[in-house]
């Protein structure tokens, strides 16, 4: 049995009428760029991610990728199998000791693993508001006091919004009190999509720290 045939489809999957996996299946997802967004590769260089990596909804691993290349432990958990082989075939082509799981993002505390960093990339804004409890809580089960979870998600700001844009005052709302965590920052970022400019869709880049 697969493993995806043992949770509920989580609402975009009901909304699209297709699994996550299937995005892969007739070329790139519209989130596969190729390359890490712009905002992982400047929070490495600042030296962002420390102790063991969780990168939560991790497609095709181009993050994951980057993080791990730095010498930290890292796992980059989806519930897309075509994507998971996708990377670990990009981690074996470059030598860099990544691993890649199956994983269902709203049960984490299943890993039975504990994270001092978490990235979440696109994950977040995918959740309906019913769902964002149980993701956050979901979050909190794998990480320990002061660990720190970054989250870039599609914005409401601006122009050419990507698909389920997420306000401030709602990424603010999901991690208030009560949730385990606290946020220490939102800033205005980009994300690059395969159906944006060069410049990406407008997104928030959130900094949260577990309490």
């Amino acid at each position: 049995m697969r493993p995806d045939a043992i949770r509920p489809p989580t609402s975009h999957e009901r909304m699209s009428g297709r699994p996550w996996d299937a995005s892969y299946y007739d070329g790139p997802a519209p989130w596969d760029v190729g390359r890490p967004q712009p905002a992982v590769a400047r929070l490495a260089s600042e030296g962002g991610f420390t102790g063991a990596v969780l990168d939560a909804g991790c497609g095709t691993g181009e993050n994951s990728l980057l993080v791990a290349a730095l010498g930290l432990p890292m796992l980059g958990v989806d519930v897309a199998e075509t994507a998971l082989s996708m990377a670990r075939e990009k981690a074996a082509e470059r030598a860099i000791p990544a691993e890649f799981a199956w994983a269902d993002a709203l049960r984490l505390e299943r890993l039975g693993r504990r994270f001092y960093t978490v990235l979440d990339c696109g994950l977040f804004h995918s959740f309906d508001g019913q769902e964002r409890p149980e993701y956050v809580a979901s979050l909190a089960s794998v990480t320990g006091s002061d660990a720190t979870l970054y989250v870039l998600c599609f914005s409401d700001v601006g122009p050419d919004a990507g698909p389920h844009p997420v306000s401030r005052d709602e990424l603010a709302a999901a991690f208030g009190p009560g949730s385990g965590w606290n946020v220490a920052a939102i800033e205005a970022d980009r994300v690059l999509t395969r159906f944006h400019d060069d410049h990406g869709a407008p997104a928030w880049l959130a900094t949260v720290k577990r309490i």
